[in-house]
């Protein structure tokens, strides 16, 4: 039985509670919202219509568009991102990979992030070799990618990092067990969802043990 989703009453209440992406997935699918597009395309969707915008007016970012994909042979540097096939696939992997002189490409996060803008944006102007020199920018600055609304989304990765950081969570067996406890605590409350030593002492003995024999 498929738990029923719920649905905030405000924005307040939104943003207090923190959504996997399936529950994203349906809260926008009962309110009638666009349903496809990463997490951060569908908070925003959800917090437009909590913020009074009608649902006729709210419209997916990125429309769907179908077109044949390119082959490897057929991107080029000044292929445009949006509109002319290009997509982060084995085709494009084998063009990267060409370009970089790599025997194996993997599509990075700072990639993706731009492609993903320009497609939002529907900038018809970016191409390839745009795509590269954005994300080499976005790469080498960090406070920018830290900024970055997709990068908000990152909230348990970027706990389970912190914990992890924190030299006191050396005392705990299984760290990433530990780490995942308080994490379930955390996302229920209205607190930031973010890693702090106090959490250690606040749910100490939900985690006590897990703490190394001494």
């Amino acid at each position: 039985m498929t738990k029923k989703i719920l649905i905030p009453s405000n924005l307040t209440q939104f943003k207090e509670r923190y959504y996997y992406k399936t529950e994203l997935t349906e809260l926008c699918r009962c309110l009638r919202l666009p349903t496809t597009g990463t997490k951060a395309e569908l908070n925003s969707y959800v917090e437009q219509y909590l913020s009074g915008t009608p649902v006729s007016e709210i419209k997916a970012k990125r429309p769907l568009i179908r077109k044949k994909l390119l082959t490897a042979d057929q991107i080029k540097l000044d292929t445009k991102i949006v509109g002319s096939g290009f997509a982060f696939n084995s085709e494009a992997r084998k063009f990267f990979a060409a370009y970089f002189g790599v025997e194996k490409f993997s599509f990075k996060k700072e990639m993706a992030i731009v492609k993903r803008k320009a497609e939002q944006e529907n900038n018809t102007k970016m191409t390839v070799s745009d795509l590269i020199e954005f994300s080499l920018h976005l790469r080498d600055n960090k406070k920018q990618l830290a900024a970055v609304s997709e990068e908000k989304t990152y909230q348990w990765n970027n706990f389970v990092r912190d914990f992890f950081l924190d030299p006191v969570t050396a005392q705990y067996t299984d760290r990433l067990k530990v780490a995942a406890l308080l994490w379930k605590y955390v996302k229920k409350t209205k607190q930031q969802k973010k890693y702090s030593t106090i959490l250690l002492e606040m749910y100490a003995a939900e985690v006590e043990e897990y703490l190394k024999l001494k």
